[in-house]
């Protein structure tokens, strides 16, 4: 069966997004790209299901974090590496700033609670609209606003940041923390 080439395209796009939620949920970058993979494969296995004209990374989200439930239900018995201890002693030290940066907001990502980073991953970083967050978290609209905003301050908190060229260049982090809502201390 051959994709759309349109639906191709949507969800080529939502790959990047699709990784930084992935590592979210997981907190293991060697899942990572199993997670996406396992995704889209299951995307296109029922693209059928797909309603054209919605929000096609917002549908992708909703499969990887069910494929990522069900994963994380089989297998309680494991044991993981959550704060990341065995994965930091395997990778190289980051040599730019950007890449500090990045670690760092990894790092006070990892820190919030489970139900605001999935709000503010899939709001700030995935691009999806409120009504399709709060469609994939299964809570109302104004819980993922809220959501939201409490993870961008309780971020802005954690990293020190007190305006916006603290931010760096990277535009993850920009997205993620960008709000009209916060107020940058004078």
């Amino acid at each position: 069966m051959a994709l759309d080439p349109a639906l191709q395209s949507g969800m080529l796009a939502a790959v990047p997004a699709m990784r930084a939620f992935a590592l979210s949920l997981c907190h293991r970058r060697d899942r990572v790209d199993d997670l996406v993979q396992e995704a889209l494969l299951r995307a296109i296995t029922n693209i059928q299901l797909f309603t054209p004209g919605t929000n096609m990374t917002a549908w992708l989200f909703t499969i990887l974090r069910n494929i990522f439930l069900n994963e994380h239900r089989d297998s309680r018995h494991e044991v993981s590496d959550r704060k990341g201890s065995f994965v930091e002693t395997m990778t190289s030290q980051p040599e730019q700033e950007a890449h500090i940066q990045l670690d760092e907001f990894r790092t006070a990502l990892a820190q919030l609670p489970d139900d605001q980073r999935v709000a503010l991953i899939l709001v700030g970083i995935g691009g999806a609209s409120y009504d399709d967050a709060a469609k994939t978290c299964h809570c109302a609209v104004g819980t993922i606003k809220s959501r939201v905003f409490r993870a961008r301050t309780r971020l802005v908190e954690l990293m020190s940041i007190d305006s916006p060229q603290d931010l760096g260049p990277d535009r993850a982090i920009h997205a993620a923390l960008t709000s009209g809502r916060l107020r940058w201390a004078a």
